[in-house]
């Protein structure tokens, strides 16, 4: 089949391609080794029009005779001007595939910001999945990703936690997981593929506009640290990643143990910790201790001086005190106790 694409380039989509490279085998193993996608599953892949989400949709295709899977596309439209003729293109490509294909359309534009385009694009996918009965949502997000928003959290002061930010699966919905399955797989990797099978890449304006810190990074900050530092730099950053990943859960496992035996309520209903407990604990577990506190007590997220402040209080004289956080709340030391007073 031949059509259009944004730039006026006629391309050829073949219904289905039965080569096999060395990438399908790549993620087949990693979709085994990890259990990411059971067999016989109804999976919904978020198709963008890129090279990513392109390369992810062509390899699941590919693989479905093996896992027996339930494949079906689905897009989303934020009616932004350069969107123009996306939500057309990936149409196409679904039914070349035959392939289902579902399409969510804002009811006027989304803001012309990451965070706002993040958020609305999630809602709309588990909208699709929940009311298809799609229980897994798949996307195209790399390696690549995976590195830029490790950069991209760390320049904005994110703490341990922030800085993993793509995991392989999560819960992203009741009954819907978020499956990541390219995430050892680089851009430059996709790239590749579209080209070796003539997947036609639909290039997003939005992608090359610098004003989004992300583009910046991308276009930007990557390559001069692959030029001055280290050309391996994204593989680099997205093992750090993964490392960081897996220790967050162990320490949020021990967190929580430490956090049922130091949260109570006084007679009067007020939220406290014991902190000649709490003493007895590395800082680090301290500190997420204390961060958990401030959320369950009065539904904030500390920021880290808030949380210094509360960490010192445990070994502080009686009567210490923090400044006052939001809705005037502050934390009090009462004999052994930490609690929170308005």
């Amino acid at each position: 089949m031949l059509f259009y694409t944004g730039f006026g380039t006629i391309l050829s989509l073949a219904p289905y391609s039965p080569a096999w490279t060395s990438l399908h085998a790549r993620v087949h193993r990693t979709l085994r080794s990890r259990h990411l996608l059971p067999k016989h599953q109804r999976l919904l892949i978020a198709v963008s029009g890129g090279q990513d989400s392109l390369c992810l949709a062509q390899l699941l295709l590919d693989l479905q005779p093996k896992w027996s899977w339930e494949l079906a596309i689905a897009h989303t439209d934020h009616c932004w001007p350069q969107d123009v003729g996306i939500a057309t293109h990936v149409e196409i490509i679904a039914r070349t595939w035959n392939l289902p294909f579902y399409l969510q359309t804002a009811k006027e534009a989304i803001a012309q910001s990451e965070a706002a385009a993040r958020e609305w694009r999630y809602q709309a996918l588990i909208e699709i999945a929940r009311n298809h009965a799609y229980q897994y949502l798949v996307t195209g997000h790399t390696k690549s990703d995976r590195a830029e928003t490790l950069l991209y959290n760390l320049i904005r002061g994110s703490g341990t936690d922030g800085l993993p930010a793509l995991s392989w699966r999560r819960e992203i919905a009741p009954d819907i997981q978020l499956v990541r399955p390219l995430l050892e797989v680089s851009r430059a990797e996709t790239y590749q593929f579209c080209q070796e099978l003539n997947l036609p890449i639909w290039e997003d304006a939005y992608n090359r506009d610098l004003k989004y810190a992300r583009n910046r990074i991308r276009q930007e900050l990557i390559p001069y640290l692959q030029d001055r530092f280290n050309p391996q730099v994204e593989t680099a950053l997205a093992q750090t990643a993964e490392i960081l990943r897996t220790e967050v859960e162990y320490l949020e496992e021990v967190t929580r143990h430490w956090c049922q035996s130091v949260f109570s309520k006084s007679e009067s209903g007020i939220d406290r910790v014991d902190r000649t407990i709490l003493r007895q604990a590395p800082l680090a577990i301290q500190r997420r201790v204390v961060r958990q506190f401030v959320r369950d007590a009065i539904a904030i997220a500390p920021n880290f001086e808030q949380i210094e402040q509360l960490t010192a209080l445990i070994t502080a004289a009686k009567g210490d005190r923090t400044s006052t956080f939001p809705q005037g709340f502050y934390a009090e030391v009462t004999d052994d106790w930490i609690c929170f007073r308005k």
